[in-house]
């Protein structure tokens, strides 16, 4: 009998990888991929995964074992294949030896990301095929299917998931693992060293090879379907835009893609002409509806629908039928993301913002000091631009134009990319500060371990980056190590290192507040009869406080973790320490 398992999306890409015989998984955390990896890790005994420092790492990793002949994939968000493209575009003219599967998590909506971004485009520059299934039990075989392509057409292929596909969960069909067999290495420097005069000669293969692949395409049914109903109205579509479809508009008909890149064209031509009237469903860019009408055939496509934000099946009810059947429902209220109670970047930002210093962020929970009332990120681009963007912003501007500025970045992004935006700035004769708020482990993602915190996904123990001596190592002579919480201390520390006329380093150590294990010592209370109902204590905007009807403020003892800020902003000592009822959380 066979067995089922209802999993998460990404759970089921991480068993289809298991099933098909990965060998090797390298990986950076980054939602929503995330969970790729950390389901992977479950079969630890059959095959070796990691976290690396960044995708471009995790990407070079992958193509090593490809090159020892094993199986292996690099899972990654839609910019972190940004990071990994360098690789990407060169291996996409190496190709593979054992197969080479890149698991990128789209992120339509921008639930936790910084831009919406199709990786089907990037694919087709990087001449690379993309696969998408529609739901957990495709996502699981279609990575299957991915290795098979990857091996049979001696090339990376690239699973795009998105959002919505990889936080849902569906019914699995589990079967039993693979075990390619292990290639044996055979040196082969014109496929394998890119230099010009051997990347000419590949080049011709990559596009014989993707013109193969299409041709081949209309014929793969694993990947590709028809599904005829009503004629009158036909849809090629793909991905999760699939069920919206098949939940909207049941009765029409359907060609669904598992295969987008590149496209079936005998496929959909065939298609084309057995329905009245054509409609490209796509999430994002209109990557399949150009390449059809530049085949001459005629459809709609984003003249319909917007090329901003995630799809839904009343999408399509509002289009054709001309009404969203949610408009009269009551909607949920808006909840924006805040910083928990205890998170030590709120004492951090406290300072900062009682000081009126500008920061130039990074990528992490630290984002969130851009919001009300902590008001302190001024700037947010990608992973590690916050050194690397201070420090334009002084060649632009001068050394004092960035004298009430400082660079906000977190332990697991500095390792990412922010140590190279630290070591132009040595090198170029910079002069900004940078803090490091080091909380102990990558938090924004769910709590992914990183070279500096001692264990690696495996749950070995691992050499633990001294972010101290790595600051020394690439030339910066003024580092300081604080706690986050020690209020004036770090205050007289920001004053002093903002004056340097040289680079300086301040590292904020605090481990996450809600990180396994950090006990919970004190807790405090609002003496009522001391309090003066001024409201310093609500400025830094931590969640556990609120006030009463009559202006008091109180604390809710069941989110408060003890950190103490409430306690040390308090000038009239209305706030008292008393033991915690919590041991840990």
């Amino acid at each position: 009998m066979m067995k089922r398992e209802i999993m998460l999306g990404n759970a089921a890409i991480a068993r289809g990888a298991y099933e098909a015989g990965v060998k090797v998984s390298s990986a950076y955390p980054g939602t929503p991929s995330t969970e790729i990896s950390e389901n992977l890790v479950k079969y630890k005994d059959e095959l070796y995964c990691e976290w690396a420092p960044n995708e471009k790492v995790a990407l070079e990793v992958a193509i090593g074992a490809s090159m020892a002949g094993v199986r292996s994939m690099a899972s990654m968000k839609h910019v972190g294949l940004n990071v990994a493209s360098d690789p990407l575009f060169t291996a996409s003219y190496i190709g593979v030896s054992g197969g080479i599967v890149i698991a990128v998590a789209d992120d339509p909506g921008l639930y936790s990301s910084q831009n919406e971004q199709d990786t089907r485009s990037i694919a087709i520059a990087a001449k690379v095929p993309v696969i998408e299934p529609s739901d957990s039990n495709e996502a699981k075989e279609f990575t299957k299917i991915a290795f098979d392509i990857s091996e049979e057409y001696d090339t990376p292929v690239i699973l795009r998931v998105t959002t919505r596909l990889s936080h849902s969960q569906g019914l699995v069909e589990l079967n039993d693992r693979v075990e390619p067999e292990v290639l044996e290495y055979s040196r082969n420097p014109a496929k394998n060293v890119m230099v010009p005069a051997n990347a000419r000669k590949r080049h011709p293969h990559v596009e014989a090879r993707l013109k193969r692949l299409s041709e081949d395409a209309s014929d793969m049914d694993n990947l590709n379907r028809v599904e005829i109903n009503d004629t009158s109205l036909g849809f090629i579509t793909s991905g999760i835009a699939y069920q919206y479809v098949k939940e909207a508009l049941p009765e029409a008909s359907v060609l669904k893609l598992g295969l987008v890149h590149p496209l079936p064209k005998q496929l959909i031509e065939n298609f084309a002409k057995a329905v009245d009237r054509l409609i490209i469903f796509e999430e994002l860019d209109p990557v399949i509806e150009q390449q059809v009408k530049s085949w001459g055939i005629e459809c709609e496509g984003k003249n319909l629908f917007s090329l901003i934000g995630e799809y839904s099946a009343n999408m399509l009810r509002e289009v054709f039928s001309g009404k969203m059947e949610h408009d009269s429902a009551q909607k949920a209220p808006i909840r924006p993301p805040i910083l928990c109670p205890g998170c030590p970047h709120r004492a951090v930002y406290s300072v900062l913002n009682k000081l009126k210093i500008h920061g130039a962020g990074d990528i992490g929970c630290y984002t969130l000091g851009a919001a009300e009332p902590l008001n302190v990120i001024d700037t947010t681009i990608c992973m590690g631009a916050s050194i690397s963007s201070l420090h334009g912003m002084e060649k632009a501007r001068g050394k004092d134009y960035i004298k009430n500025w400082v660079a906000l970045i977190g332990d697991s992004t500095f390792l990412h990319t922010g140590i190279n935006s630290l070591m132009n700035m040595v090198y170029n004769g910079g002069t900004g500060t940078v803090m490091i708020l080091d909380n102990s482990i990558t938090a924004m993602t769910g709590h992914q371990d990183n070279p500096a915190t001692g264990k690696n996904l495996m749950q070995e123990e691992a050499e633990m980056i001294d972010l101290k001596e790595l600051c020394h190592s690439v030339g910066v002579k003024h580092v300081v190590e604080i706690s986050s919480f020690e209020i004036k201390e770090l205050t007289k520390i920001i004053r002093t290192e903002l004056k340097r006329d040289e680079v300086s380093v301040i590292i904020a150590k605090s481990p996450c507040a809600l990180l396994k294990g950090v006990p919970i010592v004190n807790q405090y209370v609002v003496k009522r009869e001391k309090c003066k109902k001024c409201k310093i204590c609500m400025k830094p905007g931590c969640p556990a406080l609120t006030i009463d009807s009559d202006g008091t403020t109180l604390i809710n003892d069941t989110m408060c973790n003890g950190c103490g800020l409430c306690y040390r902003s308090c000038p009239f000592g209305a706030i008292e320490m008393v033991d915690s009822i919590i041991d840990e959380i």
